[in-house]
Formats: structure tokens, C-alpha cells, sequence
């Protein structure tokens, strides 16, 4: 659908579900797509989306030069990279001389996976004593939409691009999925168990909701050839 704003033109995507609210989201490519409970009417969705011009004009700007950092990303030794929250000239990460570009691109992915399989690991290890539980599997990968989760089956999973993030981030990303295997849920029991480890974890968790299509892009921009689309980032 399209509309026509004061200021603007605004095109958007509409899926009717099974749910209350109304919601506009935003992915990382800037399409919008406005998801609304069945049978809402043309005119409710309509006046939503120009009730919520700014916010998305905002987002929109906000992507766009993200896109633009993306584009003029520097794969030689002088580019600089997020690793642990700060930023590192290429050749401070991985080795750069006499390697074509795909092969940077190559070696910098290797280098993300090996170093948060091995910073993960070191500090699960503190915080699984701490609470007395210890999953049964540990496994990493390259998520579109999360962090890390946990299942009933004390399987933990993490998403590798957590490195590009500062420890304490980090900390908190494993203490949210390992009180998971007290709590599957997250009701105060499970809120309160975080917050007897980390008491400032809010502070942490607001970091990744704030940052984090920050870091998604630093990441992007750094071991892939192309963008591509990406949901809401979340801790399961």
C-alpha cells in the first residue's frame, strides 16, 4: 500500500495475524511492513502509519546512512572493525599483507567465529558455577534474529557476531540463556535469578537493544559481500 503524506510518499507491506495490537516495523533494508489484528480496517492502518510519520522518516534516515558506512567500508589494513565493543584497525585483528579482499573478508569471519567460541566458553564457565547448571550443549552460529536461546533440552546457543559487543554484553547474553535452564520462561522468577548475577543487567540489555543494528551492520560490512535482511534482534 502507499499513502501520500504531507511530506512524503510512504510504502508498506500489511499482515493481518492473530494478535491485539496494532505494530509498524522496519527492517534493515527499510522496508515497513505494518502487522495489524484481523479485519482491522484500511482506515485504521492508514491513520497509524500518519500518526507515525516522524518515527519512521527517523528510521529511515537512520538506515539509510548506515547503508552508507556499509558502502565505504575499507578492506585494507587501515579499516577499522568492532571487536569487544571498540574499534581495530584491520591489521591489529588478522594478518593483511599481500591478501586479496575476499580473502580479509574470509579471515576476519574465521577470526570472529574462533574468538567468541573461545571467549563464550571461558566465561560460561564462571557463570554456570555461579549457578549451579550447566548445559548439555553449547553451539554458535549465524542467527538473522537473535542473540542466543536456550531450549528444553539445556541446548544453548550464541550467535558469533556478540564479539563485535563489549564484555559486559556479552556476560549478560550468556547469564540471560543459562538462567534459562532454571526458568524456560521470562516471568520475575527468572528476572530475579538474572539480576541476583548481574544486578545491572538492564544497563546491558538496554546496550543491545540500542546498539545492536549498529553492530549487525559493523558486521556485515566487515565478513559478508552483500547485505541482507534482518528482523528484530532478540534473546530468546
Amino acid at each position: 500500500m502507499r499513502i501520500e503524506t504531507e511530506n512524503n510518499t510512504i510504502e508498506f507491506d500489511i499482515q493481518f495475524g492473530k494478535r491485539k495490537k496494532l505494530a509498524i516495523h522496519i527492517d534493515t533494508i527499510g522496508r515497513i511492513t505494518v502487522k495489524a489484528p484481523k479485519n482491522t480496517s484500511e482506515d485504521i492502518i492508514i491513520n497509524a502509519v500518519r500518526q507515525n510519520e516522524k518515527w519512521i522518516q527517523d528510521k529511515l534516515e537512520e538506515i539509510l546512512k548506515l547503508k552508507k558506512s556499509l558502502e565505504i567500508r575499507s578492506y585494507d589494513e587501515q579499516g577499522k572493525f568492532l571487536y569487544l565493543g571498540k574499534e581495530y584497525f584491520l591489521h591489529e585483528l588478522i594478518d593483511t599483507e599481500g591478501l586479496s579482499e575476499e580473502a580479509l573478508k574470509g579471515n576476519l569471519n574465521k577470526f570472529y567465529r574462533t574468538q567468541c567460541k573461545k571467549i563464550i566458553e571461558q566465561r560460561i564457565q564462571i557463570y554456570q558455577e555461579q549457578l549451579g547448571v550447566k548445559p548439555k550443549v553449547v553451539e554458535f552460529g549465524d542467527y538473522k534474529s537473535q542473540w542466543g536461546s536456550c531450549n528444553t533440552n539445556k541446548r544453548i546457543a550464541f550467535n558469533y557476531r556478540l564479539i563485535m559487543a563489549p564484555l559486559e554484553a556479552i556476560d549478560y547474553v550468556i547469564v540471560h540463556e543459562l538462567c534459562h535452564l532454571l526458568h524456560m520462561n521470562h516471568d520475575r522468577s527468572f528476572w530475579r535469578r538474572v539480576g541476583s548475577i548481574l544486578p545491572d543487567y538492564k544497563e546491558r540489555q538496554k546496550f543491545l537493544a540500542t546498539n545492536g543494528r549498529r553492530l549487525t551492520f559493523m558486521i556485515l560490512a566487515a565478513v559478508l559481500p552483500k547485505l541482507y535482511l534482518m528482523g528484530e534482534w532478540k534473546i530468546h
